[in-house]
């Protein structure tokens, strides 16, 4: 029995062949692929999400030809970093897709989803030189959090994996990609989904002011440290760390438009 075939029986239980933290991991990557639909970040069917099967070097992504509305978690595409798939899925995986996700799990093992769009916000900011300047208190989470990475074509040559990692670099959970999108990092897929959203958010702030023409009032380096820790050692979530509390009601949200992504 296929697993789509199998989650049918009940939303709530484990396919067979599936353990119970792979499951866990496919709901929450198959509703940040509906949440990015939602928030119209999508570029048609390109861009990924992908998240780490804990306990082991696979990878999930999203089944290339769908729209982010029609992914769900037993439709999501289990791979190996070297891109092979390691499941009976009838869908093709985007190379670049490939390319870009498997250069930053096989580099970073603290990174559990690796989210890339080519949001608008986003997008235009990468446009700047100056790229990305953190000026509110949730953009100071990305104070020295941003690695910047020069665009060089379509991701697809393999060669370009090295560079990618090194221009994320050891410390950054984000990445702006010149003249491309935007990447941002988690230890799960909830970090990394809020982490987009403010970074899009914060890059339209950004557009704003500079678009005002007026001087630019910023806090000290100290504060901006700071309030990044704050975000980062779980104060700014009520101590939550890895699970973010924001989460749960994103979850009730999409169940209250359409519960098929749990399918």
């Amino acid at each position: 029995m296929s697993l789509a075939a199998e989650a049918e029986q009940s939303p709530d239980e484990v396919p067979r062949g599936i353990g119970a933290e792979e499951w866990q991991v496919r709901l929450d990557l198959a509703a940040c692929y509906r949440l990015v639909h939602l928030h119209g970040w999508t570029s048609q069917v390109y861009n990924h999400v992908t998240a780490r099967v804990p306990g082991s070097e696979a990878i999930l992504i999203n089944p290339f030809g769908l729209a982010y509305d029609e992914i769900t978690a037993s439709n999501l595409v289990k791979i190996d970093l070297e891109g092979n798939k390691l499941d009976d899925s009838p869908h093709p995986v985007n190379r670049a897709g490939y390319v870009i996700h498997s250069a930053i799990h096989g580099a970073r093992p603290d990174v559990a989803c690796v989210l890339h769009t080519h949001s608008r916000n986003a997008v235009a900011v990468s446009c700047l030189e100056e790229g990305f300047v953190p000026m509110t208190q949730t953009g100071f989470m990305f104070h020295e959090r941003v690695g910047t990475h020069e665009y060089e074509g379509i991701a697809l040559d393999l060669d370009e994996r090295e560079r990618l990692v090194a221009d994320l670099g050891p410390d950054n959970h984000t990445l702006l990609l010149h003249n491309h999108g935007i990447i941002t990092t988690g230890p799960s897929v909830a970090w990394a989904f809020t982490r987009l959203y403010h970074f899009e958010d914060n890059a339209a702030i950004q557009l704003k002011v500079m678009a005002s023409g007026g001087p630019l009032k910023l806090p000290g380096r100290a504060v901006m440290e700071r309030t990044r820790a704050q975000f980062e050692e779980g104060a700014a979530q009520a101590g939550a760390e890895v699970r973010l509390p924001e989460w749960p009601a994103y979850l009730r949200l999409l169940d209250r438009r359409d519960p098929s992504w749990r399918s």
